[in-house]
């Protein structure tokens, strides 16, 4: 049982007035003290992890689940023994997927053009194709696959691996999120929350620009002298003020919240500074072009708070699910316009990530996990004898993908039915996800656990087996 190392509260730090850099900072060093006793159970595969989570449901039977006798059966009925579990319960007539479908590399696995530069990498790919949710609604799926259950107040599957195993950086947060530009996901915070974890474990925003986290720089410039004299000045006046009145535990941790904050006020800036890529890279990642450019300088930005030791950084594709058009996956009114919109965006920037943490050395034991909450049906949102453009919430079966740290390349593991409507070989609900994603980082997803209110309390809930099928 792992337990908590610090008596500070959330509560303590809205109390403190501490907020933007300062905030940051404390929460940075309260998870490496939370997390000092607690190591993995076994050998670990991963050290970091990179997890890429599409918002609104990404179409499997589009894109990772081939189903060619969806194809034949193009404007045929789906005969059903009860009534789906759908958002909108508009059940049309069959349609066949929007892309061809091609086998890729050496193993042959069947991706479609939707994806064509991840399509290339399809050999290091990993594809879970028998996925199950426990919900048709976006955000107690989002909730799902996040923190393993459906409601809010449940800690994310990142501030679990931070809480678990804290960070390998003195200056940067342990867990770090990007949200798309076009705003974060419906679930807002709770998304990347720790919940009745300790706050340190909680994910941290940054965003764009130079300053992507509240109050990095002063409000006026301080010189370099002046600078280092302030904080010699305030360093003796706390040393002096510690041996006249013994150590405070409370105000020890404070004052070493604002000694890391002045280390992220070099560490933040470093790197989120790009320009020192060169050009080849950042034409990879997409930089240059108007429809790639926010997902390729967060993936890049991504690789390099890896690099520097964060444990579990966190890209959202799609914002807010309401609005006109779409900014999200949510392909309800047409799969293809809007599908090649949302793929336009990543596709060239996630395979650019995927080839550089390759090309490092680093994806030996870095994860990169491709998530979405839900699939979409193999049968048009329309009236029972139309086949119309889009397609509705599937949650009985469809597709997320792995690479790297400790996994099986260039292999799928379960299937749906023959058009891709429900998981009939190893589903995988998100609790064996999960646990599986914890297994690689050498944790035995029974024994991460939190006493809270007369329960302890896991990511996994009281399920969850590892998907061994997936594992090299």
């Amino acid at each position: 049982m792992f337990e908590s190392q610090s008596s500070l509260s959330r509560r303590n730090l809205f109390n403190w007035g501490i907020n933007g850099l300062g905030a940051t900072a404390l929460a940075s060093m309260l998870q490496q003290s939370a997390s000092a006793d607690i190591g993995p159970h076994f050998e670990a595969k991963a050290k970091r992890a990179i997890h890429i989570c599409l918002i609104g449901g990404m179409s499997h039977v589009d894109s990772f689940d081939y189903k060619p006798e969806l194809e034949k059966m193009h404007g045929k009925s789906l005969a059903m023994d009860q009534k789906p579990d759908i958002f909108f319960g508009k059940v049309g007539l069959l349609r066949k997927h929007d892309w061809e479908f091609k086998p890729r590399g050496d193993s042959g696995l069947m991706i479609s053009e939707m994806f064509p530069n991840i399509a290339e990498l399809g050999d290091d790919l990993t594809i879970i194709r028998s996925m199950v949710s426990e919900s048709a609604n976006h955000t107690p799926a989002l909730f799902m696959a996040n923190s393993g259950f459906e409601f809010n107040g449940f800690p994310s599957m990142g501030s679990w691996i931070s809480y678990g195993l804290g960070s390998e950086s003195e200056s940067l947060p342990a867990y770090v999120v990007l949200n798309d530009e076009r705003g974060a996901p419906n679930t807002g915070a709770s998304t990347w929350s720790s919940a009745f974890l300790p706050s340190s474990s909680q994910g941290v925003v940054f965003k764009g620009g130079e300053r992507p986290v509240r109050d990095l720089f002063p409000a006026r410039e301080l010189g370099a002298d002046t600078d280092r004299d302030t904080r010699s000045f305030v360093n003796a006046i706390n040393q002096k003020h510690s041996e006249r009145t013994g150590t405070d535990p409370v105000l020890a941790a404070r004052i070493r919240s604002y000694e890391l904050a002045a280390k992220m006020q070099s560490s933040v800036p470093e790197v989120a500074d790009i320009s020192g890529e060169t050009q080849e890279t950042r034409n990879r990642y997409g930089l240059n072009e108007k429809n790639t450019s926010d997902m390729g300088r967060r993936c890049l930005l991504g690789r390099r708070l890896l690099e520097r030791g964060v444990r579990f950084v966190q890209l959202f594709s799609g914002g807010p699910i309401a609005g006109s058009p779409r900014a999200s996956w949510d392909a309800h009114e047409s799969v293809k316009d809007n599908h090649t919109l949302e793929a336009g965006r990543i596709d060239k920037p996630v395979a650019a990530l995927l080839s550089d943490l390759k090309q490092r050395g680093m994806l030996k034991d870095t994860l990169v996990i491709f998530t979405t909450e839900f699939g979409r049906t193999p049968f048009a949102q329309s009236a029972a004898n139309q086949v119309g453009p889009g397609r509705d919430h599937n949650r009985y079966g469809f597709s997320c993908w792995m690479a790297g740290a400790g996994l099986k390349p260039g292999t799928a593991v379960g299937t749906t039915d023959e058009v891709g409507w429900k998981a009939v070989e190893r589903p995988t609900p998100w609790h064996d996800f999960h646990a599986t994603v914890l297994h690689l980082f050498g944790i035995d997803h029974e024994q991460l656990t939190y006493y809270h209110n007369g329960i302890q309390r896991r990511l996994t809930n009281v399920h969850g087996e590892v998907v061994k099928e997936v594992l090299a």
